[in-house]
C-alpha cells in the first residue's frame, strides 16, 4: 500500500514539476514521458484504492474515496482526450488533481453502509455515475479556463498568460463539447439504468439526488443542443457549463455529505 502511494506520488509530482518547468521557460512538452508517468501513476493509484472502495463487508463509496477514485477518473479523462487533441498542458491541473485526490482517499476515513449484494445493473449505473460527475467536472474546469482565454483577449492585454500557455481558443472550445457530449452520453445511459434497478428512490434518500441530477442532464442537453445550432458558444456556453455542473454537484458531493455527516 505504502510503496504504490509513493510510486504514484513520485510520478503525479514529477510530471506537474516538468510541465510547470516547460511552460514557465516555454519549452516544448514531450506527450509520451509525461502520458507515460501519467500511466504509471494512474497504476499504482488503482491499485491503492481497491481495497478501500472493494472491502470484506461490501462496496466503500464513502466521501473520501469517492474524491480519490473522482481525481483518478478525471486523470484518465485526461489522458484519453490527450490523445487526439493538444491539451498535453493541461496536465499542470490533472496530475496535481490526481495527487490531491489520491492524499485525500488516503487519509480520509468515514463512517459507511456498505453495500452488499449489489445487482450489475446498480454497479454498472454506480460506475457510470462516477465516470459521468467526472467528466463534466472536467467540462466546469474547462469552462473556466475558456472564460478566462475569453476576458484576456477582449482586454488586449500585452501579457497574455492565459492565451499563450493553455492550447487555442478554438481547440478548448471543442474540448469543451468533447467533454459535455462524453459526459452527457455516460449521464444519460448512468440515469437510465439507475431508473431500473433502484426501487425505491425515497426508501433510500436520493429522490434530491435524482431531481438535481435529471435538471443538470436537461441543461447539458441544452448546452449540445444550442452548440449544434451555431448560436451557443464562448461565454455563453461556459457560464451554462457552470451553471449546469454546480446542480449535479448539489445532487451528487451535497447528498453523501448530508447522508454521511448530518443524517
Amino acid at each position: 500500500m505504502l510503496l504504490a502511494f509513493v510510486i504514484a506520488s513520485i510520478a503525479y509530482i514529477a510530471v506537474t514539476l516538468y510541465i510547470s518547468w516547460a511552460l514557465t521557460n516555454n519549452k516544448t512538452i514531450h506527450k509520451r514521458t509525461s502520458l507515460g508517468l501519467l500511466l504509471v501513476g494512474m497504476l499504482a493509484h488503482a491499485t491503492l484504492l481497491y481495497p478501500y472502495i472493494f472491502t470484506l463487508y461490501g462496496l466503500n463509496f464513502n466521501l473520501f474515496n469517492v474524491f480519490s477514485l473522482i481525481s483518478l477518473f478525471f486523470l484518465f479523462f485526461y489522458v484519453l482526450f490527450s490523445l487526439y487533441r493538444p491539451i498535453v498542458s493541461l496536465g499542470i491541473l490533472a496530475a496535481p488533481t490526481a495527487f490531491l485526490g489520491m492524499i485525500i482517499g488516503y487519509i480520509g476515513r468515514a463512517p459507511y453502509q456498505p453495500l452488499t449484494d449489489v445487482s450489475v445493473g446498480l454497479e454498472a449505473h454506480i460506475i457510470l455515475s462516477f465516470a459521468a460527475y467526472c467528466v463534466l467536472l472536467m467540462a466546469a474546469v474547462q469552462a473556466l479556463f475558456l472564460r478566462l482565454q475569453i476576458r484576456e483577449l477582449k482586454q488586449n492585454t500585452f501579457h497574455r498568460f492565459w492565451v499563450n500557455k493553455l492550447p487555442s481558443l478554438q481547440t478548448m472550445e471543442s474540448l469543451l463539447f468533447d467533454m459535455i457530449l462524453v459526459g452527457f452520453v455516460l449521464l444519460s445511459i448512468a440515469l437510465g439504468i439507475g431508473f431500473i434497478y433502484v426501487e425505491d428512490l425515497f426508501a433510500q434518500h436520493i429522490v434530491h439526488k435524482t431531481v438535481f441530477s435529471v435538471l443538470s442532464w436537461l441543461l447539458f442537453g441544452l448546452l449540445l443542443l444550442g452548440n449544434w445550432r451555431g448560436d451557443l458558444r464562448g461565454k455563453r456556453a461556459a457560464n451554462m457549463t457552470f451553471y449546469a455542473f454546480i446542480l449535479l454537484a448539489i445532487g451528487f458531493i451535497g447528498s453523501k455529505f448530508v447522508l454521511e455527516f448530518l443524517v
